[in-house]
């Protein structure tokens, strides 16, 4: 069988980041790192890490008190994931005594210092994304609670009246023709909002590469990543829409040979979150795999 590999496929450069904070910390010191929530989003990949001396403590949407024992403390690095956190998680991480590392995804950055900056002047601010991921509850602690998740038009119908001063952003892995879609629902109503594409550019491109491998003429997709992974899901919905058969895999012990048997040329992406190992994997063990007879 034929494999096109995405060139986007795998880690994006804030996933990667993180991780090389938490390993520097981890390697050079000989000393224990935590994270709050996973690191990353993948299995595993925190199982290897784990075995590297970083250890998750907290949970998914950064909300539980950590549990590191006094002893431990000062010897210790917190290191904060790539998602982010809200100001108050941020004064509350570092009351603990530990040595405090943030590697936030400097795209995050961006759009929590426009969140800010923007609060600041009194502007209700409507975020593009899901209300229950932990990129979009830090973002939320930047609005001077006058933040407003949403993700639907009618989450949008529903808001209650935001004043004259309104702006727009976007979770970072968001669809960017979803993103417009909303905001122009939003300048319905508010004709005079600020809306500000803050999609990153690792994100457009993965997205971007599902239609490059279209055009290669693939005749399936096979998406590797987590299947509690939020852009790893989102990139398996966008390589559905093109109409071809879509194999979302966690890993290649998923890989069901006689069903794929049935495709010659087979394209491949990942999400941010997945790690190379398990991409090559993947993609080895189809290269592997011998097209049925037509016919």
């Amino acid at each position: 069988m034929q494999v096109v590999r995405a060139q986007s496929a795998g880690f994006c450069w804030g996933v990667e980041r993180a991780i090389e904070i938490a390993r520097d910390f981890a390697a050079k010191g000989k000393r224990p790192v935590y994270t709050d929530g996973p690191l990353i989003h993948n299995r595993q990949m925190m199982e290897r890490l784990q075995g590297e001396g970083i250890q998750e403590v907290g949970d998914y949407q950064s909300s539980s008190d950590v549990q590191v024992k006094e002893e431990e403390r000062e010897n210790s690095v917190l290191v904060v994931r790539a998602h982010g956190i809200s100001p108050e998680r941020r004064q509350y991480l570092k009351s603990l005594g530990i040595e405090f590392k943030d590697a936030t995804c400097p795209d995050v950055g961006i759009v929590a210092g426009k969140i800010k900056i923007h609060a600041r002047k009194g502007y209700a601010t409507v975020i593009f994304g899901d209300r229950n991921h932990p990129e979009v509850i830090g973002l939320m602690g930047y609005t001077k609670g006058k933040g407003y998740p949403v993700k639907t038009f009618e989450d949008v119908d529903a808001l209650p009246d935001l004043g004259d001063k309104v702006a727009v952003v976007s979770q970072t892995t968001m669809f960017t023709d979803d993103f417009h879609a909303i905001a122009n629902r939003v300048k319905e109503s508010y004709p005079e909002a600020l809306v500000f594409d803050t999609i990153c550019g690792a994100t457009k491109d993965r997205q971007g590469d599902i239609a490059v491998l279209y055009d290669q003429e693939v005749e399936a997709f096979v998406v590797i990543g987590g299947h509690h992974s939020a852009n790893t899901c989102k990139l398996a919905m966008l390589a559905r829409k093109t109409g071809l058969p879509t194999y979302h895999m966690e890993t290649a012990k998923e890989i069901d040979r006689e069903e794929l048997a049935q495709y010659r040329k087979i394209g491949v992406t990942a999400g941010a979150s997945t790690p190379e190992f398990l991409i090559k994997e993947v993609c080895n063990q189809l290269a592997a795999i011998e097209p049925a007879p037509v016919g």
